[in-house]
C-alpha cells in the first residue's frame, strides 16, 4: 500500500521555543480543547470532551483512525475487541481477535453514535501561544484558537530507515498492503516483529522466494504466539531463509547486499520490504516547543500523571507519549490517557 503521506506542513521560521500570536479576529468562537488525531485515543478524548459539555474540534490528517486504515488489509489485532473498545460501545468481532476491516468500521460507528466533531483531511500547520495564554492553530483550511490542546497523533506516518545506499529506489516498501504484488517475485522482508513476520508469511504463501534479514538473534519475543510456530517451521525446513544478526548493507535493482556473521551475501533480489517500525514525529513536536529527551527513547516530555507536556494546556496522548518505545502505548492501554486528559482540561474550564 501506498500510504497516505504526511500532511504535516510547518512554518520554516517555528523554532523549538514558544511562539506567540495575534489571534486573528475572524477566528470562530474559542475552542475549550482541540484534539490533534482522530484514532481511537483521539476519539476517545471527543467522547470524554462530549460527557464533559466542552466546546472541542478534532481535527484528522487523513482518514478516520487513518493509522488503522493504513495498517496491512488481512490484518488481525493481537488484543481481543472488547480491549479496544472506547465509549463503553461493545465491540463484537467474529472471531476472538478483531480484524482491521471490522477495527474500520467499529470506529466509524462510534464517531457517528456520539456525533462526534471530527474534520477529516485537515493538517495542522502550526501551532503557537497567544498573548492572552491561548493557542493559536493554523490548519490547512481553518484558523482555530483554543484554551488547551490534545496531541494525539500516533507514531506510524513516520518510518524508521535503513539509511543505506539504494533505499530511495521504488522497490523499497516501508508500507505493506496485501501480499498479491509480491507473487512469484524475490523479497527480502527486513525486521522480525509482529509485521514483518505477517509480511514474510503472507507473500510466501503467494509464491514470493522470501528472504528474511533481521539485526537481532532471533525473533522477536512479541510475536502473536499463534504465528511463532509458523514462521518458525517455515524458517527450520528452509522455505523462508533467515538471516539473523545481519543487515542490509546496499540495495540495487536486481540485487541486495546483506551482512551477516559469515561474511557478505549478494542475492537477486525484486522487493525490499522494510518492516522496522515507525516513530513520532519528533521534528514537529520539538518545533512546537515540546521538548524531547535526548537519549535513545526520544520521550517527549510530560507529566506522568496529567499527560500535560512542558507545555502549559497541551496534552499528549496515546501512542505518541512512547517515543521510540513504540511498544510502551498502544490502544489497548491508552484508552484511559482520554479520561484523565479531560478531566484536566473540564478543571481549567470551568475555574
Amino acid at each position: 500500500m501506498i500510504p497516505f503521506p504526511s500532511l504535516l506542513i510547518f512554518a520554516a521560521n517555528l523554532r523549538p521555543e514558544i511562539k506567540y500570536h495575534k489571534a486573528n479576529k475572524r477566528m470562530n468562537q474559542k475552542l475549550d480543547v482541540l484534539i490533534i488525531g482522530a484514532g481511537p485515543i483521539g476519539l476517545a478524548c471527543g467522547i470524554e470532551a462530549t460527557k464533559a459539555g466542552l466546546n472541542y474540534q478534532i481535527i484528522e490528517k487523513g482518514v478516520l483512525v487513518n493509522s488503522i486504515y493504513n495498517y496491512p488489509a488481512n490484518m488481525t489485532f493481537f488484543s481481543t475487541s472488547e480491549k479496544i473498545e472506547i465509549g463503553g460501545v461493545p465491540f463484537v468481532s467474529h472471531g476472538n481477535k478483531p480484524t482491521r476491516m471490522e477495527a474500520l468500521e467499529y470506529y466509524r460507528r462510534v464517531k457517528n453514535l456520539f456525533e462526534l466533531k471530527v474534520n477529516l483531511y485537515e493538517a495542522v500547520e502550526t501551532i503557537a501561544r497567544t498573548d492572552e495564554g491561548d493557542y493559536y492553530i493554523k490548519s490547512s483550511k481553518a484558523e482555530y484558537s483554543a484554551s488547551q490542546v490534545v496531541i494525539a497523533t500516533g507514531f506510524y506516518d513516520q518510518p524508521n530507515l535503513l539509511d543505506v545506499p539504494g533505499e530511495d529506489l521504488p522497490k523499497v516498501l516501508h508500507y505493506y498492503s496485501e501480499p498479491y504484488p509480491f507473487a512469484e517475485q524475490k523479497v527480502v522482508v527486513v525486521g522480525a516483529g509482529n509485521s514483518a513476520i505477517d509480511v514474510a508469511l503472507e507473500t510466501w504463501r503467494k509464491g514470493a522466494k522470501v528472504t528474511l534479514v533481521h539485526r537481532g538473534a532471533e525473533i522477536s519475543h512479541r510475536i502473536k504466539y499463534w504465528v511463532k510456530p509458523d514462521i518458525d517451521n517455515r524458517i527450520a525446513e528452509g522455505s523462508i531463509k533467515a538471516y539473523f544478526n545481519s543487515s542490509l548493507t546496499e540495495i540495487r535493482p536486481d540485487q541486495v547486499d546483506i551482512q551477516t556473521p559469515e561474511g557478505l551475501v549478494t542475492i537477486e533480489n525484486d522487493f525490499v520490504l522494510a518492516m522496522t517500525g515507525y516513530h513520532p514525529n519528533f521534528e514537529w513536536l520539538e518545533s512546537i516547543g515540546i521538548e524531547v529527551s535526548d537519549d535513545e527513547s526520544c520521550f517527549p516530555q510530560r507529566n506522568a500523571d496529567t499527560f500535560e507536556s512542558n507545555l502549559p494546556g497541551v496534552f499528549l496522548a496515546g501512542t505518541v507519549c512512547g517515543g521510540n518505545k513504540t511498544s510502551k502505548w498502544f490502544i489497548e492501554n491508552s484508552i484511559a490517557h482520554a479520561e484523565i486528559i479531560i478531566a484536566q482540561v473540564a478543571k481549567r474550564v470551568k475555574n
